[in-house]
């Protein structure tokens, strides 16, 4: 079970605060209802560590997280720079996801969609998630594991230069950039009500 969309620095409040959702997974988990707990993100590497800060503020410790790892992220508010050695050294699972952005590298030219698997692959994850909306991108992903083997250091480093130049402003990861991918902004009342953090109630 996963806190989903951990997006503004206020989110780690509001999911650690005394009666917050995270008291409610560690419940259900405590009764046998779950046995995992972790949050997913997509906007900025720091919100991501705060959360991680938070948790461990509440002597939490979450068992995955999933976030952005692509050939594009490299370069920009980068998770795989930022938080993907925290998880590594507390033993976090790593959840990789939008491996080509929802389609937008590949409409640079700059990579193929094999090669942004493979560099997803290459990095430390537990898991790369990667959609399967049609016949053919199943066949895509299966072409990519046939065919995997883990990237070396000049394979990275030749991949990473294609993308730079494309990558240094997020154009094409418009997830970390607008509020186009952010379900919680079009729909506000999925968050529920506020919590005053002073602990005021609603």
């Amino acid at each position: 079970m996963q806190h989903h969309e951990v997006i503004r620095y206020e989110d780690p409040h509001r999911i650690f605060a005394e009666e917050g959702a995270n008291a409610a997974l560690v419940e259900a988990r405590d009764a046998g209802k779950l046995r995992y707990i972790g949050f997913t993100g997509h906007k900025d590497p720091h919100i991501h560590l705060h959360m991680l800060d938070v948790a461990a503020e509440h002597g939490f410790r979450f068992d995955a997280v999933q976030m952005p790892l692509n050939v594009m992220d490299a370069h920009y508010r980068s998770f795989e720079r930022q938080v993907l050695p925290r998880l590594v050294e507390e033993g976090i699972g790593v959840l990789g996801m939008k491996s080509m952005a929802a389609g937008a590298i590949l409409e640079t030219n700059a990579v193929t969609a094999v090669e942004c698997l493979h560099y997803a692959l290459s990095l430390p994850t537990s898991v790369v998630i990667t959609g399967i909306d049609s016949l053919q991108v199943l066949d895509q992903a299966f072409a990519a594991i046939r065919t995997f083997r883990e990237l070396g250091g000049e394979e990275v480093e030749e991949l990473l230069s294609r993308t730079a130049p494309l990558a240094a402003a997020g154009a094409f990861e418009p997830f970390k950039t607008t509020s186009l991918f952010d379900g919680t902004a079009q729909n506000p009342e999925w968050l529920g009500e506020e919590i005053d953090v002073r602990g005021g109630g609603p």
